[in-house]
């Protein structure tokens, strides 16, 4: 278990077949990647291990900006996770974090759940650095 438990976030890379999970620390805004889960029972197993503060859902959007189907999937799952864990869920944008997480990936002979969650390790440092610069305002 973590030290700094109340102070942990987790991400989460919303998709039909699985969710990549990333889990970290906003003083230090780092994320590292986590197993994909594929129930939300293996979700409530992450929140009871690690006790996040907050949780990040990244938001899908089309590359001009636009929601689209997924967009509305996505947003129901941050809504279904605010509700069961009473935690407050930051939506982030997560335009090319999959092609990004793909890049970085690029002859690892990765699996797909692992791209999902390295797509997610990026929604949460995007959300680290979005918060930073928010702060220094």
């Amino acid at each position: 278990m973590p030290e700094r438990a109340g102070r942990t976030v987790l991400a989460f890379d919303f998709g039909l077949r699985r969710i990549g999970v990333a889990v970290g620390e906003p003083e230090l805004g780092t994320a590292h990647p986590l197993a994909a889960v594929s129930r939300f029972e293996e979700i409530q197993s992450l929140i009871s291990e690690w006790k996040p503060s907050a949780l990040v859902v990244g938001k899908p959007l089309s590359a001009q900006g636009e929601p689209h189907k997924m967009t509305r999937q996505a947003e129901d799952f941050a809504r279904r996770l605010e509700r069961r864990f009473k935690l407050p869920v930051a939506r982030v944008d997560e335009r090319f974090s999959s092609v990004e997480a793909e890049s970085r990936l690029r002859g690892t002979r990765a699996k797909k759940s692992e791209i999902d969650s390295v797509a997610a390790q990026l929604v949460l440092e995007q959300y680290f650095d979005e918060s930073a610069r928010g702060a220094e305002r």
